[in-house]
C-alpha cells in the first residue's frame, strides 16, 4: 500500500515524539553500547587522510559524536528529536543539524563518510530510494556509507511506538545499489553469537558515479 504525505507526516511525527518522549532513558540506556566494531568498519573504507568529515545521521544523543571527535575527525551530526539534537551539541561540542530524514537538506559532496547505525530502518521503503540518494549526492566521490539496521524479512509497520522496515540482505543490496553505491562487507552483530541471534545487519558502501 502506497504511503500518501499524511500518511509519512504521521510517521515521522509519531517516531520523533516516541523518541522525544524517552530522550533522558535513551541517552541512559545506550550510553555504554559498544559500536566500535561499526566505527572501525566505517574508517577503515575511506581513502581520504585525516581529518575525515564524517555525517554521523541520526546521532542521537551524541555518544558516537564524542568518539569520532576524539578520534581527530570533524564529525556532523544530524537528528530529528529535539532533545537529542540539544544533547549531542552539549555533549561532543560538535555542530548538529536538526532535520528529519524524510526532508533532509545536506551540501553536495561534502563528507568523506556517513555513519547511519541504527537509524535507515526508520524510513518507509517506498521513500528509501530517494533518501539514500540524497546521501549518495553529499558524499565525496568515492565516499563511505556505514549502515546497521535490525533485519528482517522485508516487513513495515509500527512497532512499540516507532516506524520501522526490515530488510533483507538480498533487498537491501538491490535498494542501495539503485542508489549508485557498491558494497564492500557486510557482517551480523553481536559478534561470536549465532546467526538466529544476531538481528543486526551491517554493511559497507562505497559511492560510486
Amino acid at each position: 500500500m502506497k504511503l500518501d504525505a499524511e500518511d509519512l507526516a504521521k510517521i515521522t511525527s509519531l517516531t520523533l515524539a516516541h523518541y522525544e518522549e524517552s530522550a533522558q532513558s535513551f541517552e541512559a540506556g545506550t550510553r555504554d553500547h559498544d559500536v566500535s566494531q561499526n566505527i572501525a568498519a566505517l574508517l577503515r573504507h575511506i581513502e581520504g587522510q585525516a581529518p575525515l568529515d564524517i555525517l554521523d545521521l541520526g546521532c542521537g544523543p551524541g555518544r558516537d559524536l564524542k568518539t569520532f571527535a576524539a578520534l581527530g575527525h570533524h564529525p556532523v551530526g544530524l537528528d530529528g528529536t529535539p532533545s537529542f539534537v540539544d544533547m549531542a551539541r552539549q555533549a561532543s561540542g560538535c555542530e548538529v543539524w536538526h532535520q528529519d530524514f524524510l526532508h533532509l537538506s545536506l551540501p553536495p559532496a561534502r563528507f568523506d563518510g556517513i555513519f547511519a547505525n541504527a537509524v535507515l530502518f526508520h524510513i518507509p521503503s517506498q521513500e528509501l530510494p530517494r533518501v539514500l540518494k540524497d546521501l549518495h549526492a553529499t558524499l565525496k566521490p568515492r565516499g563511505i556509507l556505514f549502515s546497521s539496521n535490525p533485519r528482517g524479512g522485508n516487513q513495515e509497520g509500527w512497532n512499540r511506538g516507532r516506524y520501522g522496515t526490515y530488510h533483507d540482505l538480498d533487498t537491501w543490496r538491490t535498494l542501495l545499489q539503485a542508489a549508485g553505491f557498491e558494497e564492500l562487507e557486510h557482517y551480523y552483530r553481536p559478534e561470536g553469537l549465532p546467526r538466529d541471534q544476531q538481528p543486526w545487519l551491517a554493511s559497507v558502501w562505497r559511492r560510486v558515479g
